[in-house]
């Protein structure tokens, strides 16, 4: 037993500790989103979530199981508490998950360990041999920093750089708290191949290629991940920086594998392009924090702006979930990032960016939202918990 007085720890966009209170309070809000917008459908939904401890992953994980009492299998890589250590945001968030799930009746299971290995594909397979049925939907949410290759043993490490020749723009310099220039230099080829092997499509490609050989994956199965695009103002570094090379690898190897499950099942797989959100990936790209901020203020005063529960809602009651058929673009692309990109969004968001800086940022931009948001993340300044009361740190997973 561990009992203290959690204080958030936090640098620019670093946070070091969580709040257990505060993540369960965060997670409780998600259920009651999903059931105060969707009637819950019982279903005999099997499904597999890969990257389940927070943002999109997390959120489908709520949604599939609140709106369709989905039984659900997650995979993530969390720390649990050690000592005076917390422990993270993603291990409390699941203990909380998975609390809540048995206190309505829903069935859920855990696996706490590295996704890109062949080890915890073994185990997510024998775990799924060993009663759970198969696979009705693979939802695929995994958002690394790092990688060591499950075939060849090396590590690959992501950068968040523009390609072929450096960028320079405005951002946030969160721990100064000023708009101030920001010159990136171009990536090397040794990164770009790196970024790819850490956030491209071969992982899903191993995953879904294990669950087939297996006959783990029902007749008329979805698998399903997700992508960014954004606004033009962001491809330098998103779209056509490295991390835009990874999602080109995603893309392609999606399309490849639909047409796998297509002919093996009749299955599809499918890509979700989804907004901007905050996140400790998303605080970590350079010009994307304040973006962010400018666009939550105005989707903020348009009433359109979505967090990831609300994103995740309308993802599964409105495109794949049971007996649905997506709503898809040319590219066969599920785009649930419509409200972002609508023109008169893009266009405000044009104006301000020419027009912002130091004295005028929080006016202009919703700069204390955002940080406010980034606390949430950790389950700190959520609304209804007393973080002057000690609180139970380590907790253990089902």
């Amino acid at each position: 037993m561990s009992v203290e007085v959690i204080k958030p720890r936090i640098r620019g966009f670093i946070c070091t500790n969580a709040h257990p209170g505060g993540c369960h309070q965060n997670i409780q809000n998600q259920v009651n989103y999903i059931k105060s917008n969707t009637a819950t459908q019982k279903t005999d939904l099997n499904v597999l979530v890969v990257g389940a401890s927070t943002g999109y992953g997390l959120a489908s994980r709520i949604a599939l199981t609140w709106a369709y009492g989905a039984k659900s299998l997650g995979i993530f890589y969390e720390r649990p508490a050690a000592g005076r250590r917390t422990a993270t945001a993603g291990y409390y968030n699941s203990v909380a998950f998975h609390q809540l799930a048995a206190q309505e009746g829903f069935s859920a299971e855990s696996i706490n360990g590295d996704a890109f290995s062949d080890d915890i594909k073994g185990e997510t397979i024998d775990r799924i041999k060993g009663g759970m049925g198969k696979i009705d939907m693979v939802v695929y949410s995994i958002a690394a920093p790092r990688r060591i290759h499950p075939r060849t043993g090396a590590e690959h490490n992501s950068v968040l750089k523009p390609i072929g020749q450096s960028y320079t723009s405005q951002t946030i310099d969160l721990n100064r708290e000023v708009v101030t220039d920001i010159t990136l230099e171009a990536a090397s080829e040794q990164e770009i191949t790196d970024t790819v092997a850490v956030m491209g499509g071969e992982d899903l490609e191993f995953w879904t290629d294990a669950l087939l050989a297996e006959d783990l994956l029902a007749p008329g199965a979805t698998v399903v991940t997700y992508t960014y695009i954004g606004p033009e103002l962001t491809w330098a570094i998103y779209r056509d920086g490295t991390i835009g090379k990874a999602k080109e690898d995603l893309e392609a190897r999606v399309n490849k594998l639909d047409k796998t499950l297509a002919d093996k099942l009749g299955g599809n797989v499918y890509l979700s392009v989804n907004k901007a959100i905050v996140s400790q990936a998303s605080m970590a790209i350079p010009v994307v924090p304040l973006y962010m901020s400018i666009l939550n203020q105005i989707m903020d005063a348009k009433g359109t702006n979505e967090a990831p529960i609300a994103q995740m809602g309308r993802l599964f009651t409105e495109h794949i979930g049971p007996d649905l058929s997506p709503t898809l673009d040319a590219e066969r692309r599920i785009r649930l990032d419509d409200r972002e990109l609508r023109a008169d969004v893009t266009a405000e968001i044009i104006e301000r960016w020419g027009q912002i800086n130091t004295d005028n940022f929080r006016e202009i931009s919703d700069y204390d939202g955002l940080q406010h948001t980034f606390r949430n993340l950790f389950g700190f300044d959520v609304d209804g918990v007393n973080y002057d009361e000690p609180v139970e740190t380590e907790l253990n997973l089902p």
